[in-house]
Parts: structure tokens; C-alpha cells; sequence
């Protein structure tokens, strides 16, 4: 048994070594699974072709629109200057003497109007950069700043938010985005608070320390002060159509999961429970609309580079769908293991409450992958069912298991090896050494909120 379980564990360290390294985990998440497989004396074509590809193939199949359409629509927002021109008014409106606060809200507008969280970076950084050095703000709390208003309660807590770490348990639950509505509301609202009390901390004792902006710094925008962009009210618009659109297909008389009459959903598609498509469904139509208002904001400025952008966008989503469907792969393989069973039971057994048990999980495995949507998506796979069958048996409603699981997967995600982070630091000029600091102490508020809420509710059950 000791040598089934070691071969869990050093396949899943091989996965975290060579990602942090920089490989490419469509690569190395079927080597770090033939190794498991070898070492548990498993068969080694069978479950690669039978067991691997099956899973990563259907979790491609449920989520690649979502992956597409949600990059689609950030880089057309990019491109039609829409989202600099919303980050621009954000910031100049709220001013130097609230230069973080700016900062955030910006961010957070992106975000929860279904703008990736690399296209918000891009966008709202140069703005960022030219409030935080009006004020002489130490340049290394940006990335921190960045990280609070786009990583964190509008990536995964805020109902509603169209982000796939929203998205994900939807097909697992039987849910909908929003979900848990409240509990998601007051866990944003501590985790706001807490960052902003952190980074409004940093920033008076670096000003007591007579630390202001800095010099020599790399990647520094170039003054965009007077840069020609679509008008604020215009902007937000196409933010407000995703927003008001998933709502209505989600929660009205409108639902999509009216659309269609159920018997033909089951003969002819095989969709025995419309609720476990009908959160990707409503979110597919809600992001195609809100992307063609969005390339009707400047249409001329978007139709001569639109190739070029649509390139991009596309290589961006495939990269990302099918990094995170070889990490659902690897993790469906690892559940067939020998080894997996006494590991599942370490798990389950660290609470009879399988909110905590999948806080726990998830928050482990979106750490050790340094992904929110990876270690969500494993944990999902493997365990998603035994958590609705607990939780079922405690009276526990499925929107609660959602509501932590998605929140969990945005705690522990963001360690050094973390894609974001990483690109995060890139776009800003800035080293782990300089800034990691402040991510990783936002980390922790968003994961102890988690389990500060799991503990809560797990109470009246």
C-alpha cells in the first residue's frame, strides 16, 4: 500500500516541479500519469486511452465555449479601448488619495462583467501605474492591488459572476451561478475589507518609512494620459448586457432551461436534467451578445486588426482549456489507483461536514496544480458526487456545495507557481521578491474566509 500511495504522491510532485519549472502541463500531466500508473503496476495504454482521454475529452466538450467565448469577449473589449476607457474612468474619478481603492474597484468591474482576468491586468495596470506614482505609492503594492480586485471575490464569491471558477460547479451540482447568493456576498465583503485594510497598511508604512513610488523600474507604460478611447458610458455597456443576460437565462421566466422541451432533450440529446447544461448555456448566449455590442463600440477600430485579435483569443482559450482538461485527465486516472482510495479517506475523514472535507480538497489541489479551475476540476471529478450524496443526507443544499467549492479553488491557487501570478509580475515589471508578499497574504485571507464560512455553516447542520 505504501509503495500505491507514494506513486500518487510523486507523480502529483512531478506535475507541480515541472509546471513551476515552466513546462507545458498538456505535456506533463500524461507523463506524470503513465508514471503513477507504472509505478502502481496499473495497464498503461488501457488507462491512458480508455480512462484519460474519455475525461479530458468531455471536460472540453462542456466547457471550451465558455473557454472561447470568455476570451473572445475580453480581447474584443481590448480592443475596442473599451476596457482601458472603464479602468481610466474608474481611476481618475476616484483619484491619487484613493489610488488603491481606484485600483480595485477597477479591477472588479472588469472582472465581474466577464473580462478575463489577463485582460484586466493588461488594461488596468498602465492606469495603476500613473495614479499610484501621482500619489507615491511604492510601485512593488500594484500586482497585490490587481490581484485583490480581479483574483479574488468577483473571480469566484460574487453571485452571478461569469468566471469559470463560477462555472465549474454548475455541471457537478446541478446549479447555477448563482448560487449561494448570500454566502457569497458576505464572504466578497470580508475579503474586500481585510485586503483593504492590509493594503492601505503597507501603503502608510511604506509612506512612515519615506517610500514613495521608486525609480529604474522596468516595463513602465507609456503615458496614455490622453489616449483616444470610447466613452465610459458606451463601455460599460457590453459588461452590463453579460451581467443583466445571465441573470435573465439563469433565474427568470426567461431560463433557458425553458427553451426546450425536456422529453426531446432526453430522447434526442440525452440531457436526462436540463439544470446540469443550462448555467453554460445561458452564459454562451449572455457572452455572445455582450461581444457583438462590444465590437459594435468601434467597429472601425476593431475591424482592422479583428484577425489578429481573434487569433490570439483563440490560442489563449486552447491553451487553457486543454491545460486544465490534461489536469482533470491525470486526476481521473489517479482515482482508479490503488493507492487513491486510502488518500480519498484522509480526505473525507478530516470532517463529517463535506463542506469543510471539500474546502479542504479543493484548497489543496488548486495549490499543488496552481490552478483554480485545475485543482477545482479534479476535485470535482473525482469527488463531486460523494460530496452531493453527503450533503443530500445532511440536508445540505447543493448551492452551499458550490459556493465553497468555488470559493476554495481562488484560496491556495495563487502560490509562486500560480500562471496569474506569474504573468501578473511580468505585465508589471516586478519580481517575486518584490511583490509576492502581499499576493500571498491576500491568499491567505481568501482561503482562512473559506473555511471561516464552511466552519459557519457546517454549525446549522
Amino acid at each position: 500500500m505504501f509503495i500505491e500511495i507514494f506513486a500518487i504522491i510523486l507523480a502529483l510532485g512531478l506535475l507541480i516541479f515541472l509546471a513551476y519549472r515552466g513546462y507545458p502541463v498538456i505535456i506533463i500531466a500524461p507523463i506524470a500519469t503513465l508514471l503513477a500508473i507504472i509505478l502502481s503496476g496499473g495497464h498503461l495504454l488501457p488507462s491512458y486511452t480508455e480512462v484519460f482521454m474519455p475525461y479530458a475529452a468531455n471536460y472540453v466538450k462542456a466547457f471550451f465555449p465558455i473557454f472561447l467565448l470568455g476570451a473572445v469577449f475580453g480581447k474584443v473589449m481590448e480592443m475596442s479601448g473599451a476596457a482601458a476607457s472603464i479602468a481610466r474612468t474608474i481611476v481618475q474619478t476616484l483619484g491619487s488619495k484613493r489610488a488603491i481603492l481606484a485600483v480595485v474597484l477597477a479591477c472588479s468591474v472588469l472582472t465581474y462583467g466577464g473580462i478575463s482576468l489577463f485582460v484586466v491586468a493588461f488594461a488596468v495596470y498602465p492606469f495603476a501605474s500613473a495614479i499610484f506614482k501621482e500619489s507615491d505609492i511604492p510601485k512593488r503594492l500594484i500586482p497585490g492591488t490587481i490581484a485583490l480586485g480581479a483574483f479574488t471575490y468577483t473571480m469566484d464569491a460574487f453571485p452571478g459572476t461569469p468566471q469559470i471558477q463560477n462555472i465549474i460547479p454548475t455541471n457537478y451540482f446541478g446549479t447555477d451561478t448563482y448560487a449561494a447568493p448570500m454566502v457569497g456576498i458576505i464572504g466578497g465583503i470580508m475579503i474586500f475589507v481585510g485586503g483593504m485594510l492590509w493594503l492601505e497598511h503597507r501603503r502608510k508604512q511604506a509612506q512612515a518609512n519615506g517610500e514613495g513610488y521608486g525609480e529604474n523600474h522596468i516595463n513602465e507604460p507609456e503615458n496614455n494620459e490622453h489616449q483616444n478611447l470610447p466613452n465610459f458610458w458606451m463601455s460599460i455597456v457590453p459588461l452590463v448586457i453579460v451581467i443583466v443576460l445571465n441573470f435573465t437565462f439563469s433565474r427568470t421566466t426567461m431560463s433557458v432551461k425553458h427553451w426546450y422541451d425536456a422529453t426531446m432533450l432526453n430522447e434526442t440529446f440525452n440531457i436526462a436534467d436540463v439544470s446540469t447544461v443550462s448555467s453554460s448555456w445561458s452564459l454562451i448566449a449572455a457572452l455572445t451578445i455582450g461581444t457583438l455590442a462590444a465590437m459594435l463600440l468601434n467597429i472601425k477600430s476593431i475591424k482592422l486588426k479583428l484577425a489578429s485579435g481573434l487569433t490570439a483569443a483563440t490560442a489563449g482559450a486552447l491553451l487553457a482549456i486543454f491545460n486544465t482538461a490534461s489536469e482533470v485527465g491525470f486526476g481521473n486516472v489517479i482515482k482508479t489507483l490503488p493507492g487513491f482510495a486510502t488518500i480519498q479517506n484522509w480526505v473525507f475523514n478530516a470532517s463529517n461536514n463535506p463542506l469543510i472535507s471539500e474546502a479542504i480538497a479543493v484548497n489543496v489541489l488548486a495549490g499543488v496544480t496552481g490552478s483554480a479551475s485545475g485543482g477545482l476540476s479534479i476535485v470535482l471529478e473525482v469527488m463531486g458526487s460523494h460530496y452531493l450524496q453527503m450533503a443530500q443526507n445532511l440536508g445540505i443544499s447543493p448551492e452551499l456545495l458550490h459556493r465553497i467549492a468555488s470559493m476554495a479553488s481562488g484560496g491556495m491557487d495563487t502560490l509562486p507557481h500560480n500562471g496569474a501570478v506569474i504573468t501578473l509580475l511580468a505585465i508589471t515589471g516586478l519580481t517575486h521578491r518584490q511583490s509576492y508578499k502581499d499576493i500571498f497574504i491576500i491568499t491567505i485571507l481568501k482561503t482562512v474566509t473559506v473555511f471561516i464560512l464552511a466552519f459557519a455553516i457546517s454549525l446549522f447542520f
